[in-house]
């Protein structure tokens, strides 16, 4: 793959900086989003990482649930770096706790971030897109979207509202040179899921068939195939990466 434009929302978590790093060795040229409640000073830190490690990523600051300054966004990474080819929609919220109890608030804070996210960023780079008939989309999900999970009402829904986002768009953009797919993680070994209790976590392993937690690796890789210019006859579908925890 030469001079492909990536877009990775998202792209300074354990996941994301994977992701944002194998589509880099596959040749493209990556962009990686971050809000970060405004912390320019964090986000530059990651960046400098990065370029120690060999990766020339450019970073751009944006709110992805407000639709304007995702068009500003757009606009300046295709000033800098060309029109975006692939598309990752990676960035995603949790905010648990049962229905019961949940407030209005929790539940809109999850559904923005993560669902109504993906249409802002999607719509902002479709057009240009479909204009050179090329395109990768791929929308990260999870394995709750899947089968659901306690506390989670509001995560799961928005999780299980991407694939359904995935297939639509998938229908309207096929013949354009456009693929539209999902990944669902289970259990990936970032930073944040180590600070889960250790009893707690090794419960989580007990339930997943193959005894462990996934690596961020064995996520991007996935993602990294459907970016290929070679994948051009995979779309809508759902890419399960879970260990056997859940299957169907």
């Amino acid at each position: 793959m030469q001079s492909k434009v990536a877009l990775v929302t998202g792209g300074m978590g354990g996941i994301g900086t994977t992701l944002a790093r194998h589509l880099a060795d596959q040749g493209s040229h990556v962009a990686v989003t971050y809000y970060k409640q405004g912390n320019h000073e964090q986000a530059e830190q990651w960046l400098q990482l990065q370029r120690n490690a060999g990766y020339d990523f450019k970073i751009f600051y944006v709110d992805l649930t407000n639709f304007d300054s995702v068009s500003d966004m757009v606009k300046q990474v295709a000033q800098q770096m060309g029109t975006v080819d692939i598309l990752v929609n990676n960035a995603g919220v949790t905010e648990d706790i049962t229905l019961a109890k949940m407030v209005p608030e929790q539940w809109h804070k999850v559904i923005d971030n993560n669902l109504h996210s993906i249409f802002n960023v999607t719509q902002n780079v479709l057009k240009e897109m479909i204009k050179k008939q090329y395109g990768r989309i791929i929308n990260i999900s999870s394995i709750n979207g899947q089968k659901g999970q306690f506390g989670q009402t509001n995560y799961c829904a928005s999780k299980a509202g991407m694939h359904g986002f995935t297939k639509a768009l998938a229908h309207e953009v096929a013949k354009k040179g456009v693929t539209v797919n999902t990944v669902s993680p289970g259990y990936v070994r970032t930073p944040m899921l180590e600070k889960i209790e250790p009893s707690i976590l090794q419960e989580i392993i007990k339930q997943i068939p193959v005894g462990r937690l996934a690596e961020p690796d064995e996520v991007a890789r996935a993602v990294a195939f459907l970016a290929h210019s070679s994948a051009g006859y995979i779309t809508g579908a759902n890419f399960s990466i879970n260990g056997g925890q859940h299957m169907f």
